[in-house]
């Protein structure tokens, strides 16, 4: 997990929705060897031998702008598959910023090694831990969510605990049990996605998409399982 600079395919300079509470810079990495057919970030999936943006020139902006934002946030892509991501955030705390990471539960080893570095997470859980390949595309995908998962809770790290749900991938039942699995894990903060079909390159995810899916009445069967529970709704 060391060594090199940091791929980055993409940056936001100011954002009030990454880092909940917080302005932040979000910084995209690239790479993912998940294939998701709703990922709205299908271009940052390849890693490409040289960085599309240069991380030091990054690191200079970021540093005009110490004072004025509150944090930056990895994102991506994975950015637990970039070996330089660790020494990225040492530089980003440097600066004085708080730290803040998207992972979607990847490299269970990578994680814990970043754990103790950040200030918030934001983590994806897709399916119920048996069903993953059906989003993922990859076998055994669900066994290192699930450690990703535990690391997590463990950690006493900040976190928002999310799950896109699409109705043909995530049918009522299949979600509720994944609501349940997760309260049973000890998860606290919990966010329902509807599912955006707006930049998604998946034609046939899209036309199944059951609009306004879920919707109040099935959220409200999951939501006495979490102490803090919302429906972000797409719009």
């Amino acid at each position: 997990m060391d060594g090199g600079q940091l791929n980055v395919g993409g940056f936001t300079p100011f954002s009030a929705t990454d880092y909940p509470g917080q302005l932040a810079a979000v910084v995209f990495v690239q790479g993912c060897a998940w294939r998701c057919g709703y990922c709205h970030n299908p271009e940052l999936q390849a890693r490409p031998r040289t960085s599309p943006l240069s991380w030091p020139r990054l690191l200079e902006r970021l540093e005009g702008r110490a004072g004025l934002l509150d944090a930056v946030v990895f994102s991506g892509g994975e950015p637990t598959t970039d070996p330089a991501l660790p020494a990225a955030i040492a530089q980003v705390r440097a600066l004085g910023f708080k730290v803040g990471l998207h992972t979607a539960c990847i490299y269970p080893e990578r994680l814990r090694r970043v754990l103790p570095l950040l200030d918030w997470i934001g983590f994806d859980v897709k399916a119920p831990f048996e069903d993953y390949a059906s989003v993922t595309g990859v076998p055994g995908s669900g066994r290192q969510a699930e450690q990703c998962v535990r690391a997590i809770l463990d950690s006493g790290v900040a976190y928002e605990c999310r799950t896109t749900a699409h109705s043909g991938l995530l049918p009522p039942a299949s979600l509720e049990r994944l609501a349940a699995t997760l309260a049973d894990m000890g998860v606290q903060h919990y966010v329902l996605q509807q599912f955006r079909a707006t930049g998604c390159r998946d034609a046939a995810l899209n036309l199944q998409a059951l609009p306004g899916y879920p919707d109040e009445a099935l959220a409200s069967r999951m939501a006495p399982l979490f102490p803090r529970f919302m429906l972000r709704q797409a719009h």
